[in-house]
């Protein structure tokens, strides 16, 4: 590890208070590694998947298993600290779940990579589509599939179309 690098030992206390709270309810311990998977979550501003999570938590020099990493993200998805999305691939997407805080989702379907956007005008648009039809909406997710200003020159769309139809399935 290099001198530069800090280890993230705490969780945000309202995050590790819920958390603590959660698995209290659940009869199940608030541990050492559970606190620093936490931790190390709520440190990140990206999305990640549970193998990189696993890989960062060894270049700090954390020794947890994989399976108590995958555990603890189900734990925390459960407890509604962390979402967990497919973002268009096969396999489980994870973040932080801060606070109030919503955003959706643009995802190249090239380079995979994930961008966020947040539009006041469209939440209003959706509210007033469910007010119209006397919805109660408890919860929405936008993801747009496409091709990033980098891939969008460069991507045989024939090639794409198969990650296309595949999102549809």
């Amino acid at each position: 590890m290099s001198p530069n690098q800090t280890l993230p030992t705490r969780a945000p206390s309202t995050e590790a208070h819920r958390f603590e709270a959660y698995l209290r309810s659940k009869k199940l311990k608030l541990t050492g590694e559970r606190m620093e998977i936490l931790a190390t979550i709520f440190r990140k501003d990206s999305h990640f998947d549970a193998e990189e999570l696993h890989a960062e938590l060894k270049t700090l020099g954390r020794d947890i298993s994989r399976a108590t990493v995958y555990r603890t993200l189900d734990l925390l998805v459960q407890c509604g600290l962390v979402r967990k999305s497919s973002l268009g691939s096969s396999h489980a997407n994870y973040e932080a779940a801060h606070e109030n805080e919503h955003h959706d989702h643009l995802i190249c379907l090239a380079c995979n990579k994930v961008f966020e956007f947040y539009r006041a005008d469209l939440e209003t648009l959706q509210d007033a589509i469910c007010q119209e039809r006397k919805f109660k909406p408890l919860h929405h997710s936008l993801q747009i599939f496409g091709l990033c200003v980098d891939c969008v020159d460069k991507t045989d769309e024939n090639a794409i179309r198969t990650k296309v139809a595949q999102i549809h399935t």
